[in-house]
C-alpha cells in the first residue's frame, strides 16, 4: 500500500483549521485563570460552574455517585469544592466538557458510545490500579489521563477518515499493528497526535507525556509509573475476561486481587458511563 498521502500531512496539518477541534475547553481554563488569581473565591469558581445548570447537575451526579463514594450527599457546587476540593472538581468539569466536544460520530467509522465506553472503563481501572498500589495522589487527575489516552484516534476519525478507514484496511489484511500501520499510512501514530493537541490545549504536562509514552514500555521519566498503570489498564480492557487466567498478564498482582480491581471497575461503570456520556 503507497504512503504518497502521508508524504504531505503532519500532526500539525491534522490540528489547523478546525475551531470545534483544537479550542481548548474554555471553560477548564477559565476556572485555571480564576484558580490563578488570588483575589479570587470558591464562591468566584462554583460561580463559573453554576452558570451552565446542566453542567452543574452532571457535577453534582458524578460527585453523589460510586466515582467518591461519599457517605454524605452533596447539594451544591461550594459544598463539592469544599468536600473534593477544586482541582478534583476542575478535572471532572475537563473529562465532561470533553467527552460533550467529541460526542459526534466522526467520519462514520467508530461509534462515539463505544469509543467513550472504553475510555472510560479504561480510566475507572485507571483509578483502581492507583488504589490498590497506594499511588493515591490525583487519583482524579490519574483518571483524565486513563479517558484520554487514545484521544489521537478521534482526531484521525474526524480529521482523515478515509486514510484512517485505509489504517484499519491494512491491520486486517496484514496483521501489523496498528501502531506500525499508522506510521506506513501517515508517518505517525494517534498517540502522538493525542499528545500534541493535548499540549495545544495546554492539559497538565502527566496527560500530554502519558499520552505521548503509552507506546514506549521502556520509557522512563518522570510520569513512568502513570505511563506504566494506563497501559495496564489499557490492556486489561483488551483482554477482557482472559486477564484473568494465571500468567497472562499482571504478574505482579495476585489473580484474586486482580479480579477484585475489575471487578470494583466493572461495577461502577454502567453507573458512571451514563453521567459522563449523556449523548
Amino acid at each position: 500500500m503507497s504512503n504518497t498521502l502521508s508524504s504531505h500531512l503532519s500532526i500539525s496539518d491534522l490540528l489547523r483549521g478546525d475551531l470545534q477541534l483544537t479550542s481548548p475547553p474554555n471553560i477548564y481554563f477559565e476556572l485555571q485563570r480564576t484558580l490563578e488569581n488570588a483575589d479570587k473565591s470558591i464562591a468566584d469558581i462554583a460561580f463559573i460552574i453554576s452558570h451552565d445548570p446542566a453542567l452543574s447537575m452532571r457535577i453534582l451526579k458524578i460527585v453523589n455517585s460510586a466515582f467518591f463514594g461519599l457517605a454524605t450527599p452533596i447539594t451544591s457546587i461550594n459544598h463539592a469544592i469544599n468536600i473534593i476540593g477544586v482541582e478534583a472538581l476542575q478535572n471532572l468539569v475537563l473529562a465532561t466538557v470533553i467527552i460533550d466536544k467529541f460526542s459526534s460520530r466522526p467520519g462514520g467509522l467508530m461509534s462515539m458510545h463505544d469509543f467513550w465506553a472504553k475510555s472510560v472503563r479504561c480510566a475507572l481501572l485507571t483509578k483502581e490500579l492507583c488504589l490498590y498500589r497506594n499511588n493515591n495522589d490525583d487519583l482524579d487527575l490519574m483518571f483524565i489521563c486513563g479517558l484520554l489516552h487514545e484521544i489521537g484516534q478521534l482526531v484521525f476519525y474526524r480529521r482523515i477518515p478515509e486514510l484512517a478507514r485505509q489504517i484499519g484496511l491494512l491491520v486486517e489484511a496484514s496483521g501489523v499493528d496498528e501502531i506500525e500501520a499508522e506510521h506506513i499510512i501517515l508517518g505517525f501514530n494517534h498517540y502522538q497526535t493525542g499528545a500534541e493537541l493535548a499540549q495545544l490545549w495546554k492539559l497538565p504536562e502527566i496527560v500530554v507525556k502519558t499520552i505521548e509514552q503509552h507506546d514506549h514500555p521502556n520509557y522512563a521519566g518522570e510520569f513512568t509509573l502513570a505511563a506504566s498503570t494506563i497501559r495496564t489498564a489499557n490492556y486489561l480492557c483488551k483482554l477482557g475476561d482472559e486477564c484473568l487466567r494465571p500468567g497472562t498478564f499482571c504478574n505482579d498482582i495476585a489473580p484474586d486481587d486482580l479480579s477484585h480491581i475489575i471487578n470494583n471497575a466493572l461495577n461502577q461503570f454502567e453507573a458512571i458511563f451514563k453521567l459522563f456520556y449523556s449523548i
